[in-house]
């Protein structure tokens, strides 16, 4: 999820021209890009889809990291996402976005912060505290991004790779914790950032926050919207209205899919 939303979250809606927008393009994939302080650790995430990409190599990387972050809200127990599909790659690491285009976990005033990051997408409150709620999911871990506990006692053990600290008890798991979590602030174990805080500090950010902490199902319909606005964010599409990948038998579109994937062209 966060290889997805990092690649597309350098978007500037200011800027009009491809690829020097940002947004959903695959630069991630890059060496310059992954260097970047914010996307510290995201190269083992790359690894774990580059033998898909390899597999399939009419994929694109902008279409896989957005695909491999739906599939797993989806497969965690989240909403199903109403995603499209047919990114554009860009071609080299000339292409990657400046640094500090990203959100900082810490800054001095996280409210404010969250707004000109976000804001400069195109985002707006509610979409900033709904996106902030896929924190229900993961960890953080001090070596990569500075923030949390090397390990807690829900964390200790794995599945994977053990330690660092998570935002909820159930970390493998997509739903509101997360809101209620913060909200109590009463398990010392679990995670809570000065922008997760801001949440229900800021007057407006707080409406949201304390409307997903009652209603999981109000979460659930706000986080699909802005996931997948968010996973459009700057992308351009071939063909032009991108790909939609319908869960209803249909073999035309199937066929269609199909060939689009496994060799790149319709």
């Amino acid at each position: 999820i966060r290889l997805g939303w990092h690649d597309a979250g350098t978007y500037n809606k200011n800027i009009e021209e491809w690829p020097q927008r940002g947004g959903a393009n695959g630069s991630l994939r890059f060496e310059i890009e992954l260097k970047h302080a914010a996307n510290a650790g995201l190269v083992n995430a790359l690894k774990l889809l580059q033998p898909i990409k390899e597999k399939y190599s009419g994929v694109t990387y902008a279409d896989l990291f957005q695909l491999a972050g739906a599939t797993a809200v989806e497969e965690a127990g989240g909403p199903k996402l109403p995603m499209k599909y047919g990114r554009v790659d860009v071609s080299k690491p000339e292409q990657c976005p400046e640094e500090g285009r990203l959100p900082d976990a810490g800054p001095p005033s996280p409210a404010d912060h969250l707004r000109q990051v976000f804001y400069r997408m195109g985002l707006n409150d509610k979409e900033i505290v709904a996106l902030s709620g896929a924190h229900t999911l993961g960890r953080s871990r001090p070596d990569r991004s500075g923030w949390g506990k090397p390990e807690s006692k829900y964390t200790k053990d794995g599945p994977g790779a053990p330690g660092g600290q998570s935002w909820t008890v159930q970390w493998l798991k997509f739903d509101n914790s997360y809101f209620k979590d913060i909200k109590e602030k009463k398990d010392e174990d679990l995670l809570v950032l000065p922008t997760d805080a801001a949440l229900f500090e800021d007057p407006s950010f707080k409406v949201y926050a304390e409307k997903y902490a009652e209603d999981q199902e109000a979460f659930f319909k706000d986080y699909a919207e802005a996931h997948a606005k968010l996973s459009n964010l700057g992308a351009k599409f071939d063909p032009p209205e991108g790909i939609v990948i319908d869960d209803s038998p249909n073999p035309k579109a199937e066929k269609f899919v199909a060939a689009k994937y496994s060799t790149g062209k319709e």
